[in-house]
């Protein structure tokens, strides 16, 4: 499907490798919710002491929308399959032959045949004409007095203009067998995955610039709205360019999403939970990984597979107008008395004394002064590079978010490459992100964000090299090999969401989430066609990724670190070096303070 055969041969068994044939779908979902347990017992038992029900509440609401965003990443893997076809003949088939074997039903033609597209299959018509049908083409032979499987007498060529018969052994329906996607119409389905990145990039940067307009409340309803109506409307296409509409316009709902929600638990977490909260929220999109493969293997139907992904978070929905906005945006754009609001109902749901925020800033409600942040610069993607330093960290910042989208997607794509039960590869290659997070969270604590960047960076590449050399009749190890390279790479994509917040001021934090995203998506983008270059040389994808990981790392020495510091609020905080900043370190930022709104004052 992506550009090579699977190393190994499915078996006939919906296609399932020997060990997992046998296996159950309830287990499926018992190590579905398992996992999603024990992630879940792991981050509140560590944040507990850290944030209260207020904060808790809104970060498992607007976590829980993120598993969808997860969904509709991954969704095309199991769409776009390209089962095997030949040309329909052009009436009703009396008999079939395939090699020595005959049969009466063209249905039971991929019974006959092999897992070889090349090999043809003769059929005799109701009317005594005798075809030969290939993949895109089909032969008349004008010899009719015999049916044998080799021909060598003369036949007339004919393209496939009653269309194509399709193995539905393993899908009943795909996008591809939908709309006849094979042969000179390939391209389109290649096409899939590629056009829903494009949109992703566009996404991540409207949203990232409206969020930061309009605020992060507004933005998280719109696409999440968005995201469960295009979702559905996806699966009640008529024709391709419709599907591929919907899900363009789905991708950059998405993307919106996942941008801001990053943005948005930044802002309402303390200081000292702040790890650990952004850094789970990744592994809600990796759950939404494991449930399409989970859907891929229990339903075979490309549209009820797509109605049932696209409303796993719809509860959501019913919620998402709850949420407050964030006082670090209602401060920056000048809004004190909304932002002494949310204070208030933060402090009365957390059962915490309340605080006056005039006071504890010294602000001025009345001041036009305090308000020249409406006058809200308005090419603010340029102060991305508001000097050299800033500059320089906005590259190297946006080389790692392109890596480690590259090899995020690419890991995932190729899973299904890899031979065995490809419904498992995906799941395991989902679930190795929730390991992979609770590990980056001690790891950050005990290394910081900069140390543990680059051990993740440097162990992509070695594991990438490590795949390269391990031959390839070796499945198990190849998967596990995969495996680490998907925890290595999943940890610094991961990392970066939560360190680019933290080295930037707020006025343009969301918009340098927002434009990293947008970068990376550049590497999802390139990742298909990544995975279709291994059909030239097989270790493409990993040369590739082990590259530009190796590079990452090196350049990351340059970035300061971030731990347990506060989130920067002004360009001079940004662009102090840190043995500066170490030396009146004894100053709280006001902007900490409004983080931990309705805990200190309890504590």
């Amino acid at each position: 499907m992506l550009g090579h055969e699977p190393r190994h041969k499915w078996t006939p068994e919906v296609g399932l490798s020997e060990p997992w044939k046998h296996q159950h779908p309830c287990i499926w979902v018992f190590c579905l919710l398992c996992l999603y347990a024990s992630f879940s017992c792991v981050c509140l038992s560590s944040c507990v002491h850290c944030i209260y029900r207020y904060q808790v509440f809104l970060y498992f609401t607007v976590a829980f929308q993120n598993i969808s965003c997860g969904v509709h990443y991954l969704a095309s893997v199991f769409m776009t399959v390209l089962p095997r076809y030949a040309c329909r003949p052009p009436g009703n088939v009396s008999r079939v032959l395939f090699h020595n074997v005959s049969d009466w039903r063209l249905d039971n033609i991929w019974k006959l045949s092999s897992s070889g597209h090349e090999e043809q299959v003769v059929v005799q018509l109701q009317d005594g004409e005798i075809w030969e049908l290939k993949r895109c083409n089909r032969f008349r032979r004008d010899n009719l007095s015999n049916l044998d499987y080799n021909y060598n007498g003369h036949k007339s060529r004919f393209p496939c203009l009653d269309g194509y018969i399709y193995d539905t052994s393993k899908w009943d329906s795909t996008v591809v067998t939908q709309w006849d996607l094979v042969c000179n119409r390939e391209w389109f389905a290649k096409l899939i995955q590629p056009t829903f990145m494009v949109g992703v990039l566009l996404g991540a940067l409207i949203f990232g610039y409206l969020s930061d307009r309009i605020g992060r409340r507004l933005v998280l309803w719109s696409t999440s709205i968005g995201m469960y109506f295009f979702g559905i409307a996806a699966a009640f296409t008529l024709d391709y360019y419709s599907f591929m509409l919907a899900r363009f316009l789905l991708a950059i709902v998405s993307s919106g999403y996942l941008v801001v929600v990053f943005v948005y638990v930044t802002e309402f977490i303390g200081m000292k939970a702040r790890t650990w909260a952004c850094i789970q929220v990744h592994s809600f999109f990796a759950i939404g990984t494991m449930v399409v493969a989970l859907t891929g293997y229990l339903v075979r139907t490309w549209w009820i597979y797509q109605i049932i992904l696209s409303t796993v978070t719809a509860p959501f929905v019913l919620f998402c107008w709850m949420l407050p906005e964030t006082p670090f945006w209602l401060l920056s754009e000048g809004k004190y008395e909304e932002a002494q609001t949310v204070v208030d109902q933060m402090a009365k749901w957390n059962r915490a004394g309340t605080f006056k925020l005039s006071e504890l800033l010294s602000l001025d409600l009345y001041s036009p002064a305090d308000k020249q942040s409406l006058y809200a610069n308005k090419h603010r993607l340029l102060y991305l590079f508001y000097d050299y330093n800033i500059g320089k960290r906005t590259l190297t910042v946006w080389l790692i978010w392109f890596t480690g989208c590259l090899g995020y997607y690419s890991f995932s794509l190729n899973s299904v490459n890899l031979g065995g039960n490809v419904y498992l590869n995906l799941f395991l290659i989902g679930a190795v992100d929730i390991p992979a997070s609770i590990v980056l969270c001690f790891g950050m604590d005990i290394l910081g964000r900069k140390k543990a960047l680059i051990t993740a960076l440097f162990s992509s590449a070695v594991f990438c090299g490590l795949i390269m050399v391990i031959p390839l009749k070796y499945y198990f190890w190849t998967m596990v090999t995969t495996m680490a390279g998907k925890f290595a790479i999943g940890a610094a994509f991961g990392l970066i969401y939560l360190y680019t917040a933290e080295l930037y001021p707020t006025v343009i934090r969301t918009q340098a989430v927002g434009s990293g995203s947008m970068v990376s998506r550049a590497g999802s983008i390139m990742a298909p066609f990544s995975i279709n270059l291994s059909s030239i040389w097989i270790f493409i994808p990993q040369l590739l990724i082990g590259c530009l990981a190796f590079v990452s790392g090196i350049l990351t020495f340059q970035l300061p670190e971030t731990l347990r510091k506060p989130l920067i609020s002004t360009w001079e905080e940004a662009t102090t070096p840190d043995a500066e900043k170490e030396s009146s370190s004894g100053k709280l930022s006001p902007t900490t303070s409004n983080t931990d709104a309705g805990q200190t004052r309890s504590d």
